[in-house]
């Protein structure tokens, strides 16, 4: 698949997750492979019940591999963007954190998501948060603006992360932080699974190598980039997801292919600065 047909496949799968309120284009998993409920996939990869008890009904969809707003250590007054903020989730956290005197700016290309972020916003009462329709790759965000840029499980889906990292780099203010968690590779996918669609929205076709992402991160620009978590996703133990089972089945992947790949995939968190 071309960049362009990438693009509008994940547009087109995510919208339907928008509309359906439901993960992963359909199925009851998360992005990154999980069969569990929503709420247990939340606890799985780092939120509270309290975190998830205090934003709206319908922002947590369950498409993240991580908890980008516990790596932030938010204050109050800050100006915060998410990149891929879906219905919102990470954005309301994050509003609480920052307070009325802070800001938060959420960014996703799917209209639909934008849609139901903002009446997520409403329902909640949120006057500190607003959604803009954009690609990541070129963020509708002035230079030197954002304080802390955080994104979850989204980065790994664009065909160009260094053009997203360039982008990130230009919009955080000097002495800003970038907070995310992602998916990717210890070594390269066989061919028929990085071309597959279904992969792409199951947040693994997309995926870069862990040496060129964070490679990736430095070469824009960014300083002390760490690696602060990491755990395993395993595609022999979630193949009962109808995600990643349309993955095996796209891929025609065997069982002992499915064990091989799967450990070759990981989710990740990074914390990266941009110098004073």
């Amino acid at each position: 698949m071309d960049k362009d047909e990438i693009k509008n496949k994940v547009k087109e799968g995510y919208g339907r997750v928008a509309i359906e309120s439901r993960p992963c284009c359909g199925a009851p998993s998360s992005c990154c492979g999980s069969s569990a409920s929503i709420q247990s996939i939340g606890e799985m990869i780092g939120y509270s019940q309290e975190e998830m008890s205090q934003v709206p009904e319908g922002a947590n969809l369950g498409l993240g591999c991580g908890n980008p707003v516990a790596l932030a250590s938010l204050k109050e007054g800050q100006t915060v963007l998410d990149l891929g903020s879906g219905a919102g989730f990470d954005c309301f956290l994050a509003a609480k954190a920052v307070g009325e005197q802070g800001r938060v700016i959420g960014v996703d290309m799917t209209p639909e998501m934008v849609r139901k972020a903002w009446e997520n916003a409403k329902k909640g009462g949120y006057r500190n948060v607003e959604f803009r329709l954009g690609d990541i790759e070129y963020l509708p965000v002035i230079d030197d603006s954002v304080d802390v840029i955080l994104s979850n499980c989204v980065i790994n889906l664009s065909p160009n992360k260094p053009r997203v990292f360039s982008e990130a780099f230009r919009v955080l203010k000097a002495g800003g932080k970038l907070t995310l968690s992602d998916v990717v590779l210890e070594r390269p996918l066989p061919p028929v699974l990085a071309g597959s669609a279904a992969a792409y929205l199951g947040c693994v076709a997309g995926a870069s190598l862990k040496n060129d992402y964070l490679g990736m991160l430095k070469t824009a620009g960014f300083a002390d980039v760490q690696v602060v978590g990491e755990s395993p996703f395993y595609l022999g133990e979630a193949a009962a997801d109808p995600v990643v089972q349309a993955i095996i089945e796209e891929a025609k992947l065997t069982a002992a292919d499915v064990k091989e790949v799967g450990k070759s995939i990981v989710s990740i968190k990074v914390v990266a600065t941009k110098a004073s």
